[in-house]
Parts: structure tokens; sequence; C-alpha cells
């Protein structure tokens, strides 16, 4: 259940920047013994309520009311998760006026992935942004003096003498001053410049060639076009092209094996099973298939795996046994090591952020212990000696209890509100205005047929047990499942199953008053129109007057899985399927579906919302003195500015365009811009995973089941997960102690 919560009459909007409303109903909640938690970072206020929040819950978000009350914690609540890097710079006023003086410093430990995240993070804080095809017309002469500021600041920064002097003989990246529109690049440009030339030194001096002779001249040839590409100088504008360029070329070097060696590293998010199976892929791919060729392969890729793990404490342990073991060493003992160091490292960390019941810790601190523990030979089950951390009578109960914990959830969060077992739960919204016309558009499409409802609760339902209607975990909410699906019954269902209501809309009546016009064509300056006359639409649905479709809601499912299960080719509805890479779903058009290009949705931005403080009302603002930069212009000119104005509480929404669905009315919102990597692909996995389903049942094959949770499927599919990484770091387990496991 939603809740709006509107107040028409406050000099501040709730939803303003500066309210104090939504903490205060916070509080209030909170004191009244109810579960309450303002969610810090979306776009608009929303609070989390429950009615009957566990007695540890309670106390949780009590205590963190606390701390924000007394301003602990406050000043960091936007911070970035991305590493930092070693910032040194003026405040925000003074560089402005002085962009010469912005330094930046890349970290020991520091990637360099986290280092340009670092400096797209400060140029943000210093009220700039980087060089796009969607912002270039408005780029002022102040905005490119701070671009090359920090690109040089960048440059200056790296860690890497060697490969700062190599990037220093490169006249492509002699930044100078820009006012003549030559060689202006982003920092985007800059940032993939400095990869590719990191990849080609290391590439030079690694021993490992391609597998073939034929594959090794195709790899040489491939790094020479880059580095032509690379020394290219382009001017002005030209650069937002080059840089795509670039991106290309580089993407077409990390393809080949040997490439992918030397920028091998676990990722951030990537477990030690998975980072030590892609090395194992990897030294596969790498084996000559002269044997006389290339024995050094092994050795090369087992520095290389122990050289990128991700955590240094971690890292350093594998090394250590590396030299202890010697010439027994391997890839196999390596990886084992690895993950015994790492889930020891999780299950510490998640201890100390309080995830574990007391009960639990005794059992934590014992087994943290063991894995910890040097490395000894056990015998495995086929009788033959391995490397690996035995398994005594006591650890047996200990397993038992790890399993049940769940480390490996990176989700956990104190603060979540179970799903069952709290009562009424509700989220309320504040000021959500067009909210309430959104919701008026939904129930007028499910007028237009009595098929809609029942086929859009189907979906949301199937979304929630699959879990993949998580926001704040990276996937879709249920409002952009139901724009999906209404977009299907518009759009792509033949004949049409509803109406398309915003293009119905008739023409506002004449005499309307000031009010009534902002209830039934505008809101909040976005256009609201839309055909709802819910008694006409009731009475015209009621005598099949709205559409020729006679489809059953299971056939009209199984076109709403097709369609966004395959595109182009494999789809065989007419048409074709959904582009998830290139289209943006569009409820208001006539076909349904914009291109991302066409909206500006082709790279991931981030937003800075100011909370808590107004900012300083009368503030002048100076138009240009000169147009914007243009590959035509001469001078750039320059834009006076104010600093943004310090406030309490600062955060930054990131909005992502992996998977685009336009608001029907707020057309430069993107409903699933929380979206991730890894959400898409869980979502198009799913949808797979259904159409897969349906068209078992159609040919009468029995498969699993369409709406069987993911909680209660994954049980066997995690314990025995689980289990498998017991093996590889133990060496074995015997049956009795699986099965406590698994139970």
């Amino acid at each position: 259940m939603d809740l709006g919560l509107l107040s028409p009459m406050s000099l501040v909007p709730p939803d303003a920047p500066g309210s104090a409303v939504p903490r205060l109903i916070e509080k209030a909640f909170l004191d009244a013994g109810l579960g309450a938690r303002l969610l810090p970072r979306t776009r608009v206020p929303i609070i989390k309520l429950c009615e009957n929040p566990p007695a540890q819950l309670l106390s949780d978000l009590r205590t963190e009311r606390e701390k924000w009350d007394s301003g602990v914690g406050v000043e960091d609540a936007g911070a970035s998760e991305e590493p930092r890097a070693e910032e040194a710079s003026p405040s925000p006023s003074k560089t402005m006026a002085m962009p010469r003086d912005v330094s930046l410093s890349q970290g020991e430990t520091q990637t360099l992935s986290a280092y340009y995240a670092s400096a797209k993070r400060l140029l943000r804080k210093l009220g700039g942004h980087d060089l796009t095809a969607s912002n270039h017309r408005n780029f002022t002469g102040e905005d490119c003096d701070l671009l090359v500021a920090l690109s040089r600041a960048f440059l200056s920064g790296l860690r890497d003498e060697t490969l700062r002097k190599r990037l220093d003989a490169s006249p492509a990246l002699q930044l100078g001053h820009v006012a003549d529109a030559q060689n202006l690049r982003s920092l985007l440009g800059i940032y993939t410049c400095v990869e590719g030339e990191a990849i080609m030194m290391h590439w030079e001096c690694s021993p490992v060639k391609e597998r073939t002779d034929e594959l090794e001249r195709a790899v040489a040839g491939a790094f020479k076009s880059w580095k032509i590409l690379q020394g290219k100088i382009v001017p002005g504008l030209h650069s937002i092209h080059h840089t795509k360029e670039l991106q290309v070329s580089l993407e077409r070097l990390k393809k080949f094996p040997s490439v992918q060696l030397v920028v091998l590293e676990q990722g951030q998010n990537e477990s030690a099973t998975q980072y030590s199976d892609r090395a194992a892929r990897l030294l596969s791919e790498l084996i000559p298939r002269s044997p006389d060729s290339g024995s050094g392969v092994g050795p090369e890729v087992l520095a290389r795996y122990i050289y990128g793990i991700r955590n240094s404490d971690v890292r350093s342990g594998v090394a250590d046994l590396s030299r202890i073991l010697g010439d027994n060493f391997s890839l196999h003992v390596a990886a084992r090591r690895h993950k015994a160091l790492q889930l020891a490292h999780d299950l510490e960390k998640a201890q100390a952020a309080g995830f574990y019941p007391d009960a639990a810790r005794d059992a934590v601190t014992h087994y943290v212990s063991l894995l910890r523990d040097p490395i000894q030979r056990v015998v495995s089950t086929d009788g033959s000696q391995e490397w690996g951390i035995p398994i005594t009578d006591v650890s047996t109960q200990i397993l038992a209890t790890i399993r049940s914990l769940r480390p490996w959830d990176t989700y956990s969060d104190k603060f979540e509100i179970p799903k069952t077992g709290v009562g009424v739960q509700c989220d309320i919204n504040f000021s959500a205005h067009l909210a309430l016309q959104n919701t008026l558009l939904l129930r007028c499409y499910s007028h237009t047929d009595p098929r809609v409802r029942p086929l859009i609760l189907f979906v949301k339902h199937w979304a929630k047990v699959r879990s993949i209607n998580t926001p704040y975990r990276g996937t879709l909410s249920s409002y952009g499942y139901v724009l999906m699906a209404l977009h299907f019954l518009v759009n792509v269902a033949k004949p049409f199953v509803c109406p398309n209501l915003q293009k119905l809309a008739p023409p506002p009546p004449l005499g309307l008053s000031p009010a009534q016009l902002e209830e039934t064509v505008h809101c909040k300056g976005r256009d609201i129109r839309f055909w709802r006359d819910e008694r006409e639409i009731l009475q015209l649905a009621r005598e099949n007057r709205l559409n020729q479709n006679r489809q059953s809601v299971g056939e009209l499912l199984r076109g709403f899985f097709e369609y966004y299960a395959h595109g182009g080719a494999l789809s065989t509805l007419p048409g074709r399927g959904f582009d998830w890479g290139r289209e943006v779903l569009s409820l208001r058009t006539a076909e349904g579906i914009l291109s991302k290009q066409t909206k500006g949705w082709t790279g991931a931005k981030t937003t800075t919302i100011v909370q808590d403080l107004p900012a300083e009302p009368g503030l002048p603002t100076e138009a240009p003195k000169n147009g914007p930069l243009s590959p035509a212009a001469g001078a750039v000119p320059e834009l006076p500015s104010q600093p943004p104005q310090k406030s309490r509480e600062v955060r930054e929404v990131r909005h992502r365009y992996l998977l685009a669905i336009e608001d029907p009315f707020e057309l430069d919102h993107n409903v699933a811009r929380t979206v991730t990597h890894n959400g898409v692909v869980s979502i198009r996995d799913e949808f797979r995973r259904a159409w897969r389903i349906i068209q078992s049942a159609g040919a009468g094959r029995e498969d699993e089941d369409l709406l069987c949770p993911v909680d209660t499927a994954g049980k066997a599919d995690e314990g025995e997960a689980f289990v498998s990484l017991l093996a590889d770091i133990h060496g074995t387990i015997p049956l009795d102690v699986q099965a406590r496991c698994r139970g």
C-alpha cells in the first residue's frame, strides 16, 4: 500500500529541499512505536512504515534517528560509495576563479577506474561537468577551463611515473588553453587514453603471447591501430566522436586473452569463486598449441591472479602462502586460499556491522579463526592428498551455524523492514501531485478492458516472487513493470487491447479556472492531458467498442513474455521484440518506442540534491556575454556563476539508462533509473526463463514452476553452492556435514 501526503498550504512544500516535514513525521512515527525510516537516497522523500516492528529493528531505527538529530554522519549522508582519491583542492568558489589550482593524486592502492571516479566526483563538486554530446551546446568558457584544469590534474596525479612519461610524450594529450577550441578533450576521453596506454605498456612487457602466431599478429595490429587513433589531434567538439572511437578500439583490444591477462583484477562485486573461475578460463585460452613454447604461461597467470585480488589483506595472505609452498603452489591452491580468506573477511565485516544475532557470535569468531589457520594436507574423497583446511568434530557444528547466517547476502541491512510479520506496511510519498495523475492514468487504463487488471497483477506478482522488483537492490519498481505491460497492450498486441489514452486526450473545456486547468492540463509544469472520463471508458468497454482483440489473458501473457525475452529476428511476434540496449519505452507516443539517442539517455548521469537547508535567496544570475561553445566558434566565452551554497545534507542521485522507461508525464524521468548492470541482467534472464517455461508447457513438456519463489527455489541451489565453496576451502566435506549444512 502507498500513501500520498499533500500539504498545499505549506510555505515550503514537503518534498522541497529544506522542508522539515518528512523528518518530523518520521520522528513522530518512531515515538509512537511504529517502524519508520526516511529513505536517504530517493529522488523524492519516501518513508517506509510498518505497524509492528521487531524490538531490535525499532531500537536500531531510533538510534539512527538520534544520530541524525545530533548531526553525526549528516555531512557524509550523500557521500559516494566510490573510492576516494587524495584530493587537495581549494574551496569551490576559489577553484572556479583559479582552476589551475585543482590537484589530484592517485592513491597507492587505488585502481585507475576508481581514480577516474574520484576525478568525476571532484569535477561535480567544483560545479563543472564533462563534455558530452548532450551538453556541448551549453558548454561555456568557464566549463572548458575547469575541465582542462581537472584533466591536467588527472594526468599529473597518476601514480605510475613510467605511464605519466609515456603520456607526456603524446602530442594529442598536450592540454593547453582552449581559447581556440583546439584539442579539447572530455575527461572520459582522457581516461580512455590513459587506460589504453597503461594496457599497452603492460602488454609490451608481458612474456605471454597468444596461443597462435595468427592471433599474435592480430593483437599487434590492433595495438598499432589503437596507437594511431590515440595520437590523433582532434579539434573542439570532434573529440566527442573521437572518444567513442577510442572506446570501441579499446574494447576490441580487450577481447584478446593476452590483453585480458594484463588487466586481470577482481571486480568490486566479484566473488572469489567468480574471479578464480575467470582466471582458470583465461589460463586455458592462453596455453599454446605447441608444447615447446609458452611454458611460463601458468606462473604468469598465477602472479597476475594474486596481484589482482581486490582486498589488500587477502592478497597479502595468498602471496605469503605462495612463498611458503614454492613449487607446490598453483592457481588451484591460490584460489582455495583466496576463497577462505575472503569468506573470513566477509564474515568478520558482517559481524562488526551487527548483522548477526548474539547467539552466533562465538561460532563466527571460531570459524573466522579456522579459515585463517595455516593450510594443511587433507585427504579428498578419492583418497588423494591436496592442500586445504581440515574439518574437525567441533567445526561440523560451526559450519551448520555459519550456513544459516547467509553471509554472502551483500544487501544485508539492519534497517530493512521485514516483508512479513510486522502488520500493515506502506510507503508514504510527499507532495506526489504527479504520482496522483499517474495513478489516475493507470486506473483509466484498467477500465479499458477487463483483461488489463489480471494481466498486470500477474506480472507484478511474478516480478515479486522472482525478486526482480526491488529498486534499491538494483532492479525495477512495480510501477516500471506496469508500464512495460501497458506498452505491450497498447502498442505490441495485434489488434491492440488498450487505446492510447494520452493520444485520445480531448481538448480542455472552455472557461476552466486556473485551478481546474492545473488539475486537467498541467501539473507542476507537466502536460497531464489524457482521456480521463472513466464513466465513458467503462461504458464503451462494456459494449466492446474500444478494441477488436479477443485473445485470452494467457495468450496475452505469452506474447508479453516473448516480446521482452527476445528481440530482433528471434521473436515470432509481428514486427520484433524489445531492444533493451537501444530503445526507450514511451507510453505517450504513437508507436510506444523512442531511441536512447533521441532522448540523450546514452550514458549514466549523476544529479546532486541538496536537502535540509534551503539555498540562500537572492543570488544574482548572469547570462553568458557570448554564445556557447560551438565547432566553428573562435574564442570561448566565460560565464560568471555563483558557487553552490553549502548545506547540511547533500546527496547524489545516480540516473542509469541500462533499461529505459519514460514516465508518461515527467518526460525527463527514467522510471528504470535504479536498474544496475546486474539488475538488468537478472531481469532479462527472468524474462527468458519465463518464456522458456511457457514454451515447454505449450509443447506438453513438464518444466519448473513459473511462479516458484526465488527464496524457496534458490535454497537448494544456494545450499549446494555453499557446500561447493566449503569443499573448495576444506578440500572435502563429509556427507553428514553436507546434509547438516543444507539443513
